[in-house]
């Protein structure tokens, strides 16, 4: 009998939730009037939730994940785009 090992990987999961969620938060500041990536970006640096809206419950969607996730995605994008 031969023992292989499966590999499960949750990043790309993960990733495409996070994608999910800054684009819903981008699309609520835009309805706002706000200009979208300057209160992300204020909210990234800061970790001051009140960049961000509560419309649409983009406040309490943007507060599931970790700072340090998202720029590490961030990150990852811009560098292997």
């Amino acid at each position: 009998m031969t023992d292989k090992t499966m590999t499960f990987s949750i990043g790309d999961e993960q990733e495409q939730e996070i994608r999910k969620i800054l684009l819903t938060v981008y699309d609520a500041l835009k309805q706002k009037g706000y200009n979208p990536i300057n209160q992300i970006v204020g909210y990234i640096l800061s970790e001051d939730p009140t960049y961000i809206t509560t419309h649409n419950n983009a406040r309490n969607l943007i507060r599931r994940v970790d700072r340090d996730t998202l720029l590490q995605n961030l990150v990852k994008y811009y560098l292997t785009a």
